[in-house]
């Protein structure tokens, strides 16, 4: 990748097959002994390839209309999701996938229709509302991110995690001008509008004299603790990029740090049911955050921990890898799903958006009925209830 990007290697079609081949899971990281961040080095190399327009033209059509025409605006983002929605609640949506007419034109097509997350009936920066600021007893003082797709799709997961935060004793600073935090963008080769969004946050979350910024997506939060090395030739935002950072934590980290309060008899809805694990790539590899959303799930008492086998396998999603490379990525999924069936749970619980995407996609084409949660869900359920 270094040879490539200094011109002492061509640019050939096998090297780019490679690149965009690679999950970015970054699971290498973890085994590798010299502690080579290859995370940064393959983004690096893909934003190299996509400025030279060394891609293929169908697969910079693709990540133009699926990612930055979309994430560089709030506004397109929330008109394109009401459009998904008003299609998935009209009933076509359901008709479609029980006829099976995209086959007609492509079995692939098909298949990957099943991969649309379910849009909210409203986003939660509206559930949550403006300014954009809800307090308790304001214990700490904690921002956070409302995310992209978090923000459509996945919006009952936002509002579980601060209410989980709220309960908590945190004042909840939601700033309505925060814009996504640019990863997606970054793991698909525009690291330069990466860094633009970068920049955007960094403007408004810096001066909050936060005592974390707390995330609810593995992928985000991996991206915006390296905000610090994404804008380090950055005279302006380097150091106020580092400094912010340094503050963000994933909700099971800083659930641990300040102590899990179980309310009364509130662990109900979890008694005798068998709960496992899925390590979000980006979590357990580029945080290394592992034991802290186990030890979290464990100290419900009336729920029994299953540790679940290659738990930090990637089931496939990967950012919009499942769409692009949707054979390989099915490959994983069915080995995760064999090691579901392993440990029979009743309760999944997970940390990333796209694995809740592609998890259930994988239960449902195998008639399995296991409950998928998000952590936030699992322990807003176990505290707040």
């Amino acid at each position: 990748m270094r040879s490539v990007m200094k011109g002492e290697l061509d640019v050939t079609r096998g090297f780019i097959e490679e690149m965009e081949f690679c999950l970015d899971c970054q699971a290498c990281e973890t085994a590798c002994p010299a502690g080579v961040k290859y995370g940064i080095l393959v983004e690096s190399t893909r934003d190299y390839i996509s400025r030279g327009r060394h891609d293929r033209w169908n697969t910079r059509i693709l990540k133009k209309i699926l990612l930055r025409d979309l994430f560089l605006r709030r506004g397109r983002l929330e008109f394109v999701s009401r459009l998904l929605r008003f299609y998935q609640r009209s009933g076509l949506d359901t008709f479609i996938r029980r006829t099976g007419l995209l086959r007609l034109f492509s079995k692939r097509l098909h298949e990957i229709q099943f991969l649309a997350p379910r849009v909210s009936r409203l986003p939660s920066s509206k559930i949550l509302g403006s300014p954009g600021e809800l307090r308790n007893n304001e214990k700490y003082k904690i921002g956070f991110l409302t995310g992209c797709i978090m923000d459509v799709a996945f919006a009952n997961i936002n509002v579980d995690t601060v209410e989980l935060l709220l309960y908590h004793d945190c004042e909840v600073i939601i700033p309505p001008t925060q814009v996504c935090c640019g990863s997606l963008l970054a793991h698909n080769g525009d690291m330069e509008s990466a860094r633009d969004l970068a920049r955007r946050n960094v403007e408004i979350f810096a001066d909050l004299h936060l005592d974390a910024l707390v995330m609810n997506s593995a992928g985000c939060g991996a991206f915006m603790k390296q905000y610090g090395d994404v804008l380090k030739d950055d005279q302006e935002y380097a150091k106020p990029a580092s400094e912010l950072a340094s503050k963000v934590k994933d909700i099971s980290e800083f659930l641990l740090q300040i102590g899990l309060k179980l309310g009364d008899g509130s662990a109900g809805p979890f008694i005798s049911k068998r709960v496992t694990y899925h390590d979000a790539c980006h979590l357990v590899h580029s945080q290394k955050v592992s034991e802290q959303p186990r030890t979290l799930i464990k100290s419900v008492p009336t729920a029994e921990f299953v540790e679940l086998p290659e738990s930090t396998w990637c089931c496939g999603s990967a950012g919009i890898y499942n769409i692009t490379h949707y054979d390989t990525a099915t490959q994983l999924l069915d080995r995760k799903i064999q090691n579901i069936r392993k440990v029979r749970p009743d309760v999944i619980v997970t940390g990333n958006p796209g694995c809740l995407v592609q998890l259930q996609y994988g239960l449902e084409k195998e008639g399995m009925n296991i409950e998928l949660l998000h952590l936030a869900t699992f322990l807003r359920r176990a505290c707040c209830a």
